[in-house]
């Protein structure tokens, strides 16, 4: 039987063949400038246009969209607020139930709550990380009712169920195709939190582009980074329009009058953010290209480790932002332990939202599957680094 010390030198000298280091410490993600970031900050800074009205905005929200094949994207501060926008464009009224995934990043759920919606969280399908389709319909089915105006109702608490938040966990994609039917069946409308499935599809689809709204974070530990920054993605021309418009504090166009027709948010990501993010979408291919070859490595250089196992997508193609191992739950914090202390930034996956303090009091339906995958994924680094990357964990 292989000790817990022997699986930490194994994970280590894996990841240490991966990136041809063999000493030294190895960050968990490291922003890659390898292209012309300098110099197009430096134009954005000799023109003096560095606030959120500058060419650069419109060029990096033109290539995500081509990227992405969705026909509009608005560039945002970060991914927070792009869900909030995306929750306001939705029609999400306070009180309203929104369907969350108890295994995801707390940026999911915070704007949920500070928009006064209510989170129900959402069990996971340990194949995909995802949100299980299955206990969503048997919750929208058996705890639920349809209203005369074709909506769904929670049965005890007559709460309107809104939406459905799913997140593309590490950005392995969901299974959207079993969400959406479910969801249109009972009226619930899709937003998608793809903040990590930048270069992850689902057969032909764009992760972020399936459902009335999706979006993507820049933030600088993503495969691409504008320092932060958001961005909506959608298909409907209307709400991209009214999305720029809130992202803009709501100002109507005058040339020198102030009026503000909806309440607003000064959301629009900086000239300077999108400066950066144009540079980093022409290395966008080059670094995904990357980053599956390293992936691959690392699952060929673990194989006959016993009872580590690399996590593979199951639905679709994952954009590999990092490497996810399971590993036995009583040795998961002897491992993490070992490989940091062996200079292996390594991190466990994320706490179910709904066992966080400010969480436990929402509701939660049959969670299993999310508990599980905290107790026995951890993270390990898939970023593409130079010799004097940063850490950016």
């Amino acid at each position: 039987m292989t000790s817990v010390q022997e699986k930490i030198q194994r994970i280590e000298k894996a990841v240490r063949l991966v990136y041809d280091r063999r000493e030294g410490p190895i960050p968990l993600h490291a922003p890659c400038f390898r292209g012309r970031e300098a110099d197009y900050v430096q134009d954005c800074i000799h023109s003096g246009w560095v606030s959120s009205v500058g060419e650069y905005v419109s060029r990096f929200e033109h290539m995500v969209a081509e990227f992405t094949g969705a026909p509009h994207a608005v560039a945002t501060v970060n991914g927070t607020a792009a869900i909030i926008v995306s929750l306001v464009l939705a029609g999400v009224r306070e009180g309203d139930g929104i369907l969350c995934p108890a295994f995801s990043f707390v940026g999911t759920v915070s704007p949920v709550v500070s928009s006064k919606a209510v989170p129900i969280f959402m069990d996971s399908d340990p194949a995909n990380l995802g949100m299980d389709p299955r206990k969503v319909e048997r919750f929208l089915d058996e705890e639920c009712t349809r209203g005369q105006d074709g909506g769904t109702y929670e049965s005890v608490t007559g709460r309107r169920i809104r939406a459905c938040l799913p997140m593309h966990a590490y950005g392995y994609p969901a299974d959207m195709a079993k969400l959406l039917d479910v969801c249109k069946e009972h009226g619930v409308l899709v937003i998608e939190d793809a903040a990590e499935a930048l270069g992850s599809r689902y057969g032909e689809s764009h992760c972020g582009t399936m459902g009335i709204l999706g979006i993507l974070s820049f933030n600088g530990n993503k495969t691409i980074t504008t320092g932060g920054g958001g961005m909506i993605l959608t298909h409907d021309e209307d709400l991209a329009k009214r999305a720029k418009h809130l992202t803009t504090t709501a100002k109507v166009d005058h040339p020198w009058d102030y009026m503000h027709d909806a309440v607003g948010y000064n959301f629009r990501m900086p000239n300077l953010n999108a400066a950066l993010g144009c540079a980093q979408m022409e290395e966008l291919e080059s670094l995904l290209v990357r980053k599956k070859e390293q992936a691959g490595r690392l699952e060929g250089f673990l194989e006959g480790v016993e009872s580590v196992e690399a996590v593979s997508p199951v639905t679709g193609q994952a954009n590999h932002w990092l490497n996810l191992v399971r590993v036995p739950d009583e040795d998961r914090d002897d491992i993490l332990n070992g490989l940091n202390e062996q200079g292996i930034q390594a991190r466990a996956s994320w706490t179910p939202l709904c066992d966080m303090p400010p969480y436990r009091g929402y509701e939660r339906f049959e969670i299993r599957s999310a508990r599980d995958l905290y107790a026995s994924v951890i993270c390990l680094p898939n970023g593409v680094l130079s010799d004097d990357d940063p850490s950016e964990a």
